[in-house]
């Protein structure tokens, strides 16, 4: 091809690169092929060190102006955090979501009172189940959106509603089938202690579940997608604040939704015996569109083969914190534990999202081998290097644990000026629940230190696996902790149950 190229002036920083459809002879063709060939090893040098400087630092900005030959995209630069940037960014969004689980709370207070978690007390079940839907798809949904906004992969337009759409039917086909698995645990977990089995409740856990789940998605997908483009215009990093304001909103939807469904639904089962089987039916019915739309993205085309087993096994293990709620409030003595159920689970779950979030992302955009043929064993993190490292994720570990206990004060003293609950603020009750929240947020954040990197070098991508399996476990781990809380109080004497009543 080199025999038939037009002259090219010899003038240093004139050379383009062209494609030549017309091309006459020259003689001298052995003396400019070495010309030619320097010329393209040296552009594509420059555009693949362009490429990794962007990926690596993005202090190396300087290069910016140069000229490459790959005219994709270019991915923006991550941002350089401090400590105080990252708490200022996080402080905001994870008041917003800590209100949002206040008002949660105080809405399960009120409807644990209704007839229909009276009646049917496996509604309870679903409470975990379905406020961890935020950490099995929203949380998940929004740690992959930051993700692929911090590499370059929202920048243009038709990338952007690609990745939305693909993103928004694939919650759309794991709500509803988390949806109603949540349902069939609730009735195995109802149904085991008392031996008693309903038809008709079976049918309106199924029905409440799977509406409640989808719609519920539906809404909390629509907003996070608009916190994260909004965030990338503004220069504000997502993994800060797209997954606290995906619960900020979500518990408090979730649960209104669900009492809400669940007692209409309720009322029909007196009239009407297939209102609650054609709810059902049609949420269902639904989810085959959702896989068509899905299957056009690649990377939910991965998830939605790949993707289920961390959000079934979440679905799982909030479950059981469903059942030690359950047991737990069905006692009197116990109802003021209702109230701040959502608030302990809510605030882990969020701090540790964020975290999960904030290891993957870094992980992504240093572009270290997702996965190695034979990967050399690593050693589990200590506390010391998850909390006192010198790394930037422990510098957010840090600020997230940080955050803690002021955060838990402010929403207490929001609860009681509000009178809700069933249980005054003594000082005996303040000590015992701080310690239980502040032991939760440390387990989950090393668990997050340790299980990002352990999938990620095992080739499984964190934003897929992760942050269901560390929510699910702040539900646990908060109910159980809770639950534990108020029978050593019981048992101390500290039994005031009156407050809200």
């Amino acid at each position: 091809m080199l025999q038939n190229t037009e002259e090219v002036p010899q003038t240093p920083g004139e050379y383009e690169l062209t494609e030549m459809t017309s091309i006459p002879d020259r003689s001298d063709q052995e003396n400019e092929r070495p010309d030619m060939v320097v010329l393209d090893c040296r552009a594509n040098a420059k555009g693949q060190r362009e490429e990794d400087a962007l990926l690596e630092n993005a202090s190396q900005s300087n290069e910016s102006d140069d000229t490459s030959t790959d005219q994709s995209p270019v991915p923006p630069a991550p941002l350089k955090e401090t400590s105080f940037s990252i708490g200022l960014q996080v402080l905001f969004p994870f008041l917003l979501a800590g209100f949002g689980t206040v008002a949660a709370g105080m809405v399960l207070d009120i409807v644990q009172h209704w007839t229909v978690f009276t009646e049917v007390t496996e509604v309870f079940i679903l409470v975990p189940a379905l406020l961890g839907l935020k950490g099995n798809l929203e949380m998940t949904l929004a740690s992959r959106l930051s993700t692929a906004a911090n590499i370059g992969q929202m920048d243009t337009a038709k990338d952007m509603w690609k990745m939305i759409m693909g993103n928004l039917a694939l919650i759309q086909v794991q709500a509803t089938v988390v949806g109603f698995l949540a349902s069939i645990a609730a009735v195995i977990f109802g149904w085991i202690p008392e031996g008693n089995f309903k038809m008709g409740h079976a049918v309106l856990l199924c029905a409440s579940s799977v509406a409640t789940a989808f719609i519920a998605s539906l809404l909390l997908g629509l907003i996070m997608i608009g916190v994260i483009i909004a965030s990338r215009k503004v220069g504000i990093n997502p993994d800060n604040v797209a997954t606290p304001i995906a619960a900020s909103l979500g518990d408090l939807i979730t649960l209104a939704l669900l009492a809400g469904i669940s007692t209409g639904l309720y009322k029909e089962l007196e009239f009407n015996d297939y209102a609650n089987p054609m709810v059902c039916a049609f949420f269902v019915a639904l989810t085959p569109i959702w896989v068509l739309i899905a299957r056009r993205t690649p990377s939910t085309r991965e998830v939605l083969y790949s993707g289920w087993e961390p959000v079934i096994i979440a679905m799982a293990i909030s479950s059981v914190g469903g059942l030690i709620l359950d047991k737990t409030v069905s006692n009197p003595n116990f109802a003021g534990m209702a109230v701040f159920t959502p608030v302990i689970n809510g605030v882990g779950g969020n701090l540790v999202a964020v975290q999960a979030s904030r290891i993957s992302t870094y992980l992504h955009m240093n572009a270290l081998p997702i996965a190695e043929p034979n990967p050399a064993p690593r050693k589990c993190p200590t506390p010391w290097s998850t909390f006192f490292g010198s790394g930037v994720n422990a510098r957010s570990a840090r600020v997230l644990f940080l955050l803690v206990t002021p955060g838990h004060l402010v929403f207490l003293y929001t609860i009681n000026s509000m009178q809700g609950g069933h249980t005054t603020l003594t000082s005996v009750f303040i000590a015992f629940y701080l310690a239980a929240a502040l032991l939760q947020v440390v387990i989950l954040l090393y668990l997050a230190d340790w299980m990002v990197n352990w999938m990620w070098h095992r080739g499984m991508d964190p934003d897929n696996f992760s942050i269901p399996y560390l929510t699910a476990l702040g539900d646990l781990l908060g109910t159980g902790f809770l639950a534990l809380c108020f029978h050593i109080l019981w048992l101390i004497g500290d039994r005031d149950t009156d407050v809200g009543d």
